[in-house]
């Protein structure tokens, strides 16, 4: 829960603090996780993310080029680097801030 609350807060704040009671041994742990450093440790799940993408496109097969809006769905998407690694794959263009994306699936299936 902390850690979740934690990536949450990164997403719009530059740094957080961790407290989790009795974390092991009955021991609290409290630790202050930077934006940066959080970066850093899921750098790879974050380039990950990027595969499927890919994947889309070549399937169907379209170009970059091709996409004329891209919408970002689910919660991560909030996450600074996750914008910045889909607006870099897509050649600079801007993921769309015009639907929240908690509710871009629901509301894809109700058009």
């Amino acid at each position: 829960r902390e850690v979740e609350k934690a990536k949450r807060t990164l997403s719009s704040q530059h740094q957080t603090k961790i407290e989790i009671e009795s974390f092991f041994d009955n021991e609290d742990f409290s630790e202050t996780l930077t934006r940066a450093k959080f970066e850093e440790l899921n750098m790879d799940l974050f380039r990950s993310t990027m595969k499927p993408v890919q994947k889309v496109l070549e399937d169907a097969d379209l170009k970059k080029s091709g996409i004329a809006e891209v919408v970002l769905v689910g919660g991560s998407t909030r996450i600074p680097k996750v914008q910045q690694l889909v607006k870099e794959f897509f050649d600079g263009k801007e993921p769309s801030r015009d639907i929240n994306p908690d509710e871009a699936v629901a509301y894809g299936a109700a058009v």
